[in-house]
């Protein structure tokens, strides 16, 4: 075996980072770039037709859609959640 097979890698940069401060700093670039103008915002419409493709590539898969369903179902059975509380 080579040296450079036993190096050990160190992460860095926002690898490094934990959780709590990777969601800081992603959340000032997010500001920052909204504050330039840099930012997209979706309007309304945009943001309807890009929920619509994304809605209807998984809805394809009718298996998927009833395995969401049920583990759903069952997420609200055992919390004892009623739909009253969605309402």
């Amino acid at each position: 075996m080579s040296d450079h097979d036993e190096t050990k890698v160190t992460p860095r940069g926002f690898a490094a980072m934990d959780e709590r401060r990777r969601r800081e700093v992603a959340s000032l670039g997010g500001r920052i770039a909204h504050a330039r103008g840099r930012a997209h915002r979706f309007t309304p419409e945009e943001a309807r037709k890009a929920g619509q493709k994304g809605g209807s590539q998984i809805s394809r898969n009718r298996k998927h859609m009833a395995e969401l369903g049920r583990r759903g179902n069952a997420r609200e059975d055992a919390s004892g959640t009623t739909e009253e509380a969605w309402t």
